[in-house]
């Protein structure tokens, strides 16, 4: 077969990947078919239900970094995407994964004859340029180094300091990149995709176990009587917790809103069905921005993912008590 082109999606939590992933099969030539092996720190699988219903061939490997907590279920998943010889793969690692691990399981003998690796793009909000919280993790770092193309997004929510600040640290950036943007609400230009990739230095050299022997997560089946399920998950200094909850369960939109608005964690996201249809909310330091899908008897989805342990209990109890009583 021929060798079909990748590129990875990178970006810490709340940079706006999936979105720009959504933008790009948008405006993807109309003869195209396209794959999309999606990561989550979470395991519930919030961005692989939105794509799913974007006519992309999707396949998820959620609970962690993919290339070290589930080797297998990734080498498993792209193989499946690969078989139906899609005419572009695009790989969206998590916030908190490894991007030169993936770069590197990309580049082996194994897919070197089905893979033709392009340019590598890194997302950043501009506004988090002056945040410890986000300069300083190896992670972030390493999705700066390893950039052939650096964008900043949200640029249209950042006032000029931010602006200023981006282009400082983008021009700082040693070796220089491909190309460096700016764009709203993810449009990434698609001529970026066709962009070489250039071996690039990581900053940080991780050594993770490689759970060879993983097996891919099942998916959700709520037994009889069992309106939802949770699932929780914690590395690299992170948690996590998400719940999945049956088509039958319709959220009070409203309500809904108001509690993503206040949950105090550095990323929320969830695809809710409401009274007033389907809606997926993203959440980042407590700013919601909602969008709605076209979708009918859809399982709705909530994962919130911090670095310090939150009273999941409690944000379950509210949850519940928000579906509207049929």
């Amino acid at each position: 077969m021929k060798r079909i082109p990748t590129n990875i999606i990178t970006g810490f939590l709340g940079a706006g990947k999936t979105t720009s992933i959504l933008s790009l099969l948008a405006r993807k030539p109309e003869n195209e078919k396209w794959a999309i092996l999606i990561n989550e720190f979470g395991n519930i699988g919030v961005d692989g239900a939105i794509l799913d219903q974007q006519g992309a061939l999707v396949q998820e490997v959620p609970g962690g970094c993919m290339c070290c907590v589930a080797g297998l279920p990734m080498s498993v998943g792209i193989n499946a995407l690969l078989a139906e010889k899609p005419d572009r793969l695009l790989l969206e690692p998590t916030g908190l994964g490894h991007p030169k691990e993936i770069i590197n399981k990309l580049t082996t003998e194994s897919f070197a004859n089905y893979i033709d690796l392009k340019a590598t793009i890194t997302l950043v909000d501009p506004r988090h340029l002056s945040d410890t919280l986000y300069t300083d993790n190896d992670n972030f770092q390493d999705q700066i180094g390893l950039a052939d193309v650096l964008v900043a997004n949200k640029v249209d929510e950042c006032v000029e300091y931010d602006l200023v600040a981006f282009d400082t640290f983008a021009q700082a950036c040693d070796p220089t990149k491909a190309a460096i943007g700016k764009v709203e609400q993810g449009k990434l230009d698609l001529e970026w995709l066709e962009l070489d990739r250039i071996e690039r230095p990581a900053v940080h050299s991780h050594h993770h176990h490689h759970s060879d022997n993983a097996v891919p997560l099942p998916g959700f089946e709520l037994a009889p009587g069992q309106t939802y399920v949770r699932k929780e998950n914690n590395g690299q200094g992170y948690r996590s917790c998400g719940w999945f909850f049956g088509a039958d369960q319709i959220f009070d939109f409203s309500q809904m809103f108001k509690l993503l608005s206040n949950i105090n964690a550095m990323r929320v996201k969830a695809v809710v069905n409401t009274e007033r249809g389907c809606f997926v909310f993203n959440a980042v330091n407590q700013v919601v921005s909602v969008s709605e899908l076209s979708l009918d008897g859809f399982e709705s989805r909530v994962e919130v993912i911090d670095k310090d342990l939150l009273p999941w209990d409690e944000l379950e109890t509210i949850l519940l008590s928000i579906v509207q009583k049929s």
